[in-house]
């Protein structure tokens, strides 16, 4: 049976700090046009979505030149029960069962937990990946990074840096962000990420496990 990682598309939705609302209303009309057509305003970031390298790289590669096989495939879940609000988490903090291996496959998803809390204030205190987990991860084969949470990065920071970020799209690699319903998923599995066909610096996705 499929499952959906993704968060639906609703008007006035959640959005990162910063990013253009969500809107949603009515464009064409059954009274008035004969056809249901909806307005839809928001930014390229929204909801459960990727980020391309151009998304924090100057010169990185846009939407257009990803490919989506790179965002299907094997795919390792990683854990971590641990999970602090507003704290960050390391590599002895993410777990796997069997551990994690020399080499992971080119999909790592990052379970959390704060999937729960999107939607509402407590979702911007997420927890946050450590830049050296970041860069062993990479070391060991990942190049898709999907996290349950706003960003893979502190959200609001003093720094307002985003090493995590720096370290996989600066590698050209890919980022997906705010995936949901991972409860009960093994650690290995298939999965893609469905890309709207944009061009910028990300879009939307449709999350899937096979």
């Amino acid at each position: 049976m499929l499952r959906d990682l993704s968060h639906p598309l609703t008007d006035a939705m959640m959005v990162y700090p910063g990013d253009p609302a969500v809107t949603i209303s009515p464009g064409l009309t059954l009274e008035h046009d004969g056809v249901v057509v909806e307005r839809i305003t928001m930014g390229s970031q929204t909801g459960t979505h990727v980020d391309a390298p151009i998304h924090t790289v100057a010169g990185g590669r846009t939407m257009a030149d990803v490919a989506l096989d790179e965002l299907v495939g094997d795919a390792l879940v990683l854990r971590v029960p641990g999970a602090r609000e507003a704290q960050p988490y390391g590599w002895d903090e993410l777990e796997a069962d069997g551990g994690i291996p020399d080499e992971v496959p080119s999909i790592i998803i990052i379970d959390t937990g704060w999937a729960r809390w999107f939607g509402e204030e407590q979702a911007t205190r997420h927890p946050y990946l450590s830049a050296e987990a970041a860069s062993e991860l990479w070391r060991r084969g990942m190049r898709v990074l999907a996290v349950d949470t706003l960003s893979p990065d502190e959200t609001g920071g003093a720094s307002g840096a985003f090493p995590v970020h720096e370290i996989v799209l600066g590698s050209d690699g890919l980022i997906v962000e705010n995936v949901c319903n991972l409860d009960g998923l093994p650690s290995r599995l298939q999965v893609g990420f469905f890309p709207m066909k944009l061009q910028g610096d990300g879009a939307p996705v449709r999350g899937v496990v096979f």
